[in-house]
């Protein structure tokens, strides 16, 4: 099944829309592609660990990930938390019916919590530009990532948070400056 998830890249002081495909199929491998750092190739350890820390299914199939545009540079763990959704809606584990409205960016711990990012601002005016509703980056990026105006930011502190969030069963409101 393929699912897109939306993130960001940042260049200066501007930012990025960097659309994360992800393929699920029969067969077997991980395959990351789209001018990725190592930090980003190295997403996948930490993916792992977040989800089975979570009694949640790490997908045994072949997996592909496309991070588009292919020409721009992607860096950092900040993308661990859109790739990790992208692969439970692609495994059918998050509902995906309303995950193109969403902005994902977040390092992932080991446990699944979600540690602090660069660049929240950006990130926000560009998801704004995009069309996107909503944002979702780590609690202690919210309060930045707010002050954008037509945007519903959701600060979260864990993966399991964000799930719940996607799969509207959690009570959480966009945050608040």
């Amino acid at each position: 099944m393929l699912v897109k998830t939306f993130g960001s890249a940042i260049e200066g002081i501007n930012a990025i829309l960097i659309t994360i495909e992800v393929n699920i199929s029969g067969g077997t491998g991980f395959h990351l592609v789209g001018l990725a750092d190592n930090a980003v190739k190295e997403s996948q350890t930490r993916i792992i660990s977040a989800l089975i820390n979570n009694q949640l299914h790490y997908p045994k199939l072949r997996i592909v990930l496309n991070m588009a545009p292919a020409d721009i540079k992607k860096e950092g763990s900040a993308y661990d938390l859109p790739i990790a959704i992208g692969l439970l809606a692609a495994s059918g584990q998050l509902n995906s019916d309303d995950i193109s409205n969403y902005m994902i960016m977040g390092e992932l711990s080991l446990d699944g919590s979600i540690k602090r990012i660069k660049g929240a601002l950006p990130m926000a005016i560009k998801a704004k530009e995009a069309g996107l509703k909503r944002l979702i980056v780590p609690m202690d990026n919210a309060k930045e990532a707010a002050v954008v105006d037509g945007i519903d930011v959701f600060g979260m502190k864990h993966l399991q948070d964000v799930i719940n969030l996607i799969n509207d069963e959690s009570d959480v409101q966009a945050f608040e400056v």
